[in-house]
C-alpha cells in the first residue's frame, strides 16, 4: 500500500504543467512544422480576476483549400517579440502540423512568423 502511494505521488510530481506542454508543442511545430502564408486578424488581451493579462494573437491561413482561424497565447513570448508592431492584416508565416493543420503557431522561441 505504501509503495502504491509512493508511486502515485511520484507520477503526480512528474506530471507536466500546461505551460510545459505548450512549450513542447511550440518546439515540436518549430522543428517539424510546414510553413504557409497567413494573416494576423487581431491581438487580444484577456484579463481574469487576480491574474496578469494574457495576450492572444488571432490569425488565419489556408491549407489544402481549408481555411483556419486560430489563436496563440503569446504572453510568455513577449520578450522575443515586439507586439506593438503587430497590426490587423499584417502578413505572417504560419507553422502547422501537416497531420493536423489546425495545430499551428506564429511565434516560438527562436522563430517568429510576423512580417513587417
Amino acid at each position: 500500500m505504501v509503495a502504491a502511494s509512493g508511486a502515485v505521488m511520484w507520477l503526480r510530481a512528474r506530471r507536466k504543467t500546461p505551460e510545459q506542454r505548450e512549450y513542447e508543442r511550440r518546439q515540436r511545430l518549430n522543428i517539424s512544422g510546414r510553413i504557409t502564408d497567413g494573416t494576423v486578424l487581431e491581438l487580444r488581451e484577456v484579463k481574469e480576476d487576480g491574474r496578469p493579462a494574457s495576450q492572444f494573437l488571432l490569425y488565419a491561413y489556408d491549407v489544402g483549400g481549408v481555411s483556419y482561424e486560430c489563436s496563440q497565447e503569446v504572453s510568455q513570448l513577449r520578450q522575443p517579440m515586439d507586439l506593438s508592431n503587430c497590426r490587423i492584416g499584417l502578413p505572417a508565416s504560419i507553422k502547422y502540423d501537416p497531420h493536423n493543420p489546425a495545430n499551428s503557431i506564429v511565434v516560438a522561441e527562436g522563430w517568429m512568423g510576423l512580417r513587417r
